[in-house]
């Protein structure tokens, strides 16, 4: 006859409280792996299907087929000296900085820059008509351009209205 063993928990009372203490292996096992679940698992990056590593090997032409529309005609058309030095900036700061630290800032005044992979990881200064807003270039924002990240205006906060803000406001006696 075979005997099976079921694991059990042995209890105990502490401070009126009831607890159960794993008796057996599995059981401590199956906690473990519980515990593991619960940390956090990083979402693996892919930009229309295709995989960060890879996508940092697609030259410019090969990028510029899986871009949207409008980033694959200016793609198409290449890019212009602005551009190009813009981006050898970005390298040179990238080179530069230290093993485990980021890179320095690079201001610019290309709002109307797409952003590509190359370019992840840096920091970048962009011109608001005001300041330099600076922006670190993460994988989510290729295909992007960098003024979408640096908006030209404050956002409105609503405040309490003025005298003469409202037609009812020209019966509220003056203090």
């Amino acid at each position: 006859m075979l005997e099976t063993s079921v694991p059990t928990a042995s209890l105990t009372f502490s401070n009126n409280k009831l607890q159960a203490k794993p008796t057996s292996l599995r059981q401590a096992g199956e906690d473990a792996a519980a515990e593991l679940k619960k940390k956090r698992s990083f979402k693996k990056y892919t930009y229309r299907g295709i995989d960060l590593e890879h996508l940092l090997d697609l030259n410019l032409a090969d990028l510029a087929q899986i871009m949207h529309a409008r980033a694959r005609r200016r793609l198409n058309r290449g890019l212009k000296r602005k551009q190009n030095s813009f981006l050898k900036r970005l390298r040179k700061a990238k080179k530069e900085a230290p093993e485990l630290e980021k890179p320095a800032c690079v201001k610019t005044h290309l709002r109307n820059m797409i952003i590509i992979p190359e370019m992840i990881g840096n920091i970048v200064g962009v011109y608001n008509g005001k300041v330099f807003n600076q922006i670190e270039i993460r994988p989510e924002m290729v295909g992007h351009y960098l003024g979408e990240f640096s908006i030209t205006y404050k956002p409105v906060k609503h405040g309490r209205p003025g005298i003469g803000a409202t037609h009812s406001s020209r019966f509220i006696p003056l203090k």
